[in-house]
């Protein structure tokens, strides 16, 4: 597919969640599958056909708006990744690409990670972007 489908794909399916209504309820700790569609430069963006990634939710805003930290399955190293299990699977939520998401984006919820890996996150997080 050449760049122009797949934008005009992310462009389509973005009018669509701006449309869509949502009453998912979501929580602190959650993971998600989450529509965070085609970025720029170094900005992580989702995969397949409704561009998802697995997201934290790491601070919920409002009843519609949350911090989301994305996640990766590939082994990362750094003071930007915390490592983190949940479901028998090992993930890096990725710190510096948190970002403020609408709840319109999310669509399936995948689980949520213990209090132990939160924890480790919310101080690696302070940490990382406290200094």
């Amino acid at each position: 597919m050449d760049i122009t489908q797949f934008l005009k794909n992310w462009f389509s399916l973005k009018l669509l969640l701006y449309l869509k209504k949502s009453n998912i309820i979501f929580k602190q700790r959650k993971l998600w599958w989450c529509s965070l569609g085609v970025n720029l430069g170094e900005e992580i963006f989702g995969k397949g056909l409704i561009f998802t990634r697995p997201v934290l939710i790491f601070k919920k805003l409002t009843s519609n708006s949350f911090l989301g930290l994305p996640l990766t399955s590939q082994e990362k190293t750094g003071t930007w990744y915390v490592k983190i299990k949940q479901g028998g699977k090992t993930n890096w939520v990725i710190l510096n690409q948190a970002r403020i998401l609408d709840k319109k984006r999310l669509t399936n919820r995948i689980g949520t990670i213990d209090d132990t890996d939160f924890q480790k996150v919310k101080q690696n997080f302070l940490d990382f972007f406290g200094s």
